[in-house]
């Protein structure tokens, strides 16, 4: 039986979360000590007593739970989370109609009701992820109710929620037929190799598929193309198809050169002919610049913290200097697609990154195109935060 908790909001927040906000954050609650057990049914009241929500209590980096339903007698059982999924489903229809993007994601947490887990489609195959104890707690509810409303071949998981919220180690297999890896999937007829079984990350990143697909179709064809931070290669398989003179990918990671390779070769691209180096990305920077090596299109994708021997890196103190960097070794007119999914600030922030770095570079720049999440990273406008991916594709004038 699921203990229910009352967790009283501080006044001044209590309009916030009237309002549709979805985060249980540690600043707008009182009586923080009552919160013991993770997966806690819990209501939240403010000072006074009036009801705000009903939510659970689970610890993750971004707060301690999330806020489910805001009718005082919901209850939050099988049937609300079947009903959630179900709708869910619904609106991604179209997605599982198209035959040439098979991987694709069908729950995304707060988004689309329920934060703290997503689920992605893997061409047959489904992925949870969860994201602390306190949601795991749901797994039931959450299996069940796959296994009622979809035909699938296998379910996996991955656990994102030790101590310090990375992933745990275990078999993610949880039920169905177990997968043959690497799974073939396609993404607008690009092919992907995934691993559903091996680490946090499955070998593509879905939240990127419209911009793999723009710069295939508009920004590829006949150029030099660098594509830093490219952990198995992505962009770099959609520019080669996209008619790339050349493509460099560079990562740190010693995995990375084999899972590259892998990518092109599902799609019949000759990979020696391509450049794959195993390098820190901010080292490579200081080499190309002094051998005056220039790209056509650089592509940078870093993570939101990122530490090698040398370099500590944060998206929000030091992407302008990696934009900078990136500038001093793309050709005129070339192209720079940044992108973050650092969710500690929006697009006018990182807007105001680019700007800064072109001027103190005294060049000039423009927009071209800008990205946010796809569609099926469904969002709730009272939670912008949720909406964290931010691409800017910026043309050097």
């Amino acid at each position: 039986m699921r203990k229910d908790v009352t967790v009283r909001i501080k006044n001044k927040f209590g309009k916030k979360y009237r309002q549709g906000y979805p985060l249980i954050f540690k600043e707008a609650i009182i009586n923080l000590d009552d919160l013991k057990e993770e997966g806690s049914l819990v209501t939240l009241t403010d000072e006074s007593g009036s009801y705000l929500g009903t939510g659970y209590y689970g610890l993750q980096n971004k707060g301690f739970g999330w806020v489910l339903s805001r009718k005082e007698k919901e209850k939050i059982d099988k049937t609300f989370f079947e009903k959630k999924i179900q709708s869910a489903l619904r609106v991604r229809s179209k997605f599982f109609e198209d035959r040439a993007t098979t991987a694709f994601r069908v729950f995304n947490g707060e988004g689309d009701g329920i934060g703290g887990f997503t689920i992605d489609f893997y061409d047959g195959y489904y992925l949870i992820n969860w994201y602390s104890e306190g949601i795991y707690t749901f797994k039931n509810e959450v299996v069940n109710s796959l296994e009622k409303l979809v035909d699938f071949k296998g379910i996996y998981e991955k656990k994102r929620f030790n101590t310090e919220g990375k992933y745990i180690e275990d078999d993610d297999f949880v039920t169905g037929e177990r997968g043959e890896f690497p799974l073939l999937v396609q993404e607008n007829g690009i092919n992907f190799a995934t691993d559903l079984n091996e680490g946090a990350m499955t070998g593509v990143f879905l939240d990127q598929r419209d911009v793999r697909r723009t710069i295939r179709d508009k920004y590829a064809q006949g150029k030099t193309v660098l594509n830093t931070f490219s952990y198995t290669g992505a962009f770099s398989v959609a520019a080669a198809i996209g008619g790339a003179a050349k493509t460099t990918s560079v990562d740190v990671a010693n995995r990375s050169l084999q899972k590259t390779i892998e990518q092109f070769s599902v799609n019949g691209i000759d990979y020696e002919a391509q450049e794959i180096i195993v390098e820190d990305a901010f080292h490579y920077f200081k080499y190309a610049k002094k051998k005056e090596k220039k790209f056509d299109l650089v592509i940078l994708d870093p993570p939101s913290f990122a530490r090698t021997k040398k370099v500590k890196f944060s998206a929000a103190k030091d992407y302008k200097k990696l934009l900078k960097e990136a500038a001093e070794i793309t050709e005129k007119g070339g192209v720079i697609v940044a992108s973050t999914n650092f969710s500690g600030f929006g697009m006018g922030k990182f807007k105001q990154f680019a700007e800064e770095a072109f001027k103190e570079l005294g060049e000039k720049y423009k927009i071209a195109e800008e990205f946010s999440l796809p569609e099926d990273f469904r969002t709730v406008k009272e939670y912008p935060e949720g909406n964290y991916l931010k691409v800017l594709f910026l043309q050097k004038l």
